[in-house]
């Protein structure tokens, strides 16, 4: 339920903020995944849109490179700052800066390098007090740079935890990564920390480099550590709303013992019923895509209500080669229209050349020209218009969490493919929570066959109660996200109550 606002409290503040010389600052530490900054950038833009706060967000040089070409409209109180970064002392190979640039191997030394940033990052707040005569009125970094925490005590200022998936994914990814449960029995099955003792968590829903970490190895090396330092931060923000994870950010809360805003779903505008001047794929993608906008959604205009699937694995990830040939047998099965985004498969180069015999024989030929069923697009699909379209009636992802809040902010459901990192535990809690997504398979190696997608495919595509449940959620959203004539939603609440605290803490 929204509450009327009340803004007596943040008017006084912000009277207050501009008597001062220059206008509070905040820097924003982004962690090198796109999954990652797009939030962030997110974020900026609403606490920009409702103060007068100078922010600044500092991450690496091709980051920063990628995050300009997604502004076409970029305020002068948004500053993007390059951090020094050489991937050669890491063992990282030239211009990779970012988890989608890096084979799977080597993700485990673009994490690990990312500590070296905090002695840049602490030069650029030590410059920042000089400059403005005081230190920032806090830092917000991903929940991956737990180091930030160190660098705003050293600076007389407070670090903001936000991590960028939902509260569920979150909490089950932040708990098994220090408590490792699946330690500690024999058993598949096993209780996560944190979780009811009814909710159980099973071994194939670890991706490999959890389900053989033992606390020695390079992934357990760096993420205890950074998890136990975000816990210190004076609090979290959550790419969330309290409205669509109710007893997943009771969860959260209960597990850090933090104070958590729910500040989400950060999505663009358009995505929520509102106008904007800017188009939905400038802001929010900021790369080329396979295919032109236009002939995409002239596709989709010639196919039913409801009617198509949009498969996609988002934007470092792939399936392997048989499951792609089964896939693609199934979709043809099927009947139902689609739009697919097809990448090489597991042990080819993501970004390569798509090779006709990875699907079967003729495949492409058949669906595009003679059955007119299927639309496919090599590399990168326009997904926030093909989502937004009224012919979209399901989403086969690798559900990650930006997926698949963009999914169900236009109530489309899910049919989840988890491939890596909280992916799984989304998939769970969409599964037996919201009841808004079904199950494939799990991972590059999971078990897949022709019928089995068929089967489920018909299935999500014509379950009218699921696409009920879905479109509840999107209201939810839409609700959260209100900035309208009678109240604000929670989400602009939450943001609205985070800034007066850290207004309140710069003048004690």
């Amino acid at each position: 339920m929204r509450e009327k606002t009340k803004m007596g409290e943040a008017t006084t503040a912000a009277a207050n903020v501009n008597k001062q010389p220059s206008p509070p600052h905040i820097v924003m530490l982004p962690f090198m995944a796109h999954g990652h900054l797009i939030p962030f950038l997110a974020l900026a833009r609403q606490i920009h849109h409702l103060t007068n706060f100078t922010i600044t967000i500092a991450t690496t040089p091709l980051n920063i490179a990628y995050l300009r070409s997604t502004i076409t409209n970029s305020s002068n109180q948004i500053h993007l700052i390059d951090l020094p970064f050489d991937t050669s002392a890491h063992n990282l190979p030239p211009n990779c800066e970012n988890t989608e640039s890096l084979p799977l191997s080597l993700i485990v030394s673009l994490f690990t390098a990312s500590t070296s940033l905090e002695t840049p990052v602490n030069n650029l707040i030590e410059q920042i007090t000089a400059d403005e005569g005081r230190p920032p009125l806090c830092i917000i970094s991903d929940i991956f740079l737990g180091w930030a925490n160190r660098v705003a005590e050293a600076n007389s200022t407070v670090n903001i935890s936000f991590t960028t998936g939902g509260a569920y994914g979150t909490a089950a990814y932040i708990s098994i990564w220090q408590n490792l449960p699946h330690r500690k029995t024999d058993s598949d099955e096993f209780h996560v920390p944190g979780f009811p003792d009814s909710s159980r968590f099973h071994r194939s829903q670890l991706h490999p480099f959890i389900r053989a970490a033992d606390g020695t190895d390079d992934w357990s090396l760096f993420f205890q550590p950074q998890i136990a330092l975000s816990l210190q931060s004076f609090g979290w923000v959550c790419n969330t709303a309290e409205e669509i994870e109710p007893s997943a950010m009771e969860i959260l809360r209960k597990y850090i013992k933090k104070p958590v805003w729910a500040v989400g779903p950060l999505l663009p505008p358009e995505m929520l019923g509102t106008s904007s001047p800017v188009p939905i794929s400038n802001r929010h993608s900021g790369r080329k895509s396979g295919i032109l906008v236009k002939d995409c959604l002239d596709w989709l205009e010639t196919k039913e209500k409801r009617s198509v699937l949009y498969i996609s694995f988002g934007s470092q990830n792939t399936i392997g080669e048989t499951q792609m040939m089964e896939l693609a047998k199934g979709l043809e099965k099927s009947g139902k229209p689609f739009i697919w985004v097809i990448r090489p498969p597991v042990g080819f180069d993501v970004k390569g050349e798509f090779k006709d015999e990875w699907l079967p024989e003729r495949f492409e030929e058949r669906i595009t020209r003679e059955k007119k069923q299927g639309l496919l697009v090599r590399g990168w699909a326009p997904q926030l218009e093909i989502l937004k379209h009224s012919s979209i009636g399901g989403f086969l992802s690798h559900c990650g969490w930006n997926s698949a809040m963009e999914s169900l902010s236009q109530g489309v459901p899910l049919i989840g493919w988890p491939l890596a990192a909280e992916q799984t535990y989304n998939v769970k809690m969409m599964v037996e929570e919201m009841g808004v997504c079904v199950e494939l398979t799990r991972g590059g190696k999971g078990e897949i066959d022709c019928e089995k997608v068929e089967k489920i495919i018909v299935e999500v595509m014509e379950m009218e109660e699921m696409k009920m449940r879905a479109e509840k959620i999107r209201d939810s959203i839409r609700v959260a996200m209100e900035d309208g004539g009678d109240g604000k939603g929670s989400s602009l609440l939450a943001l609205d109550d985070l800034i007066l605290k850290l207004v309140s803490l710069s003048t004690l």
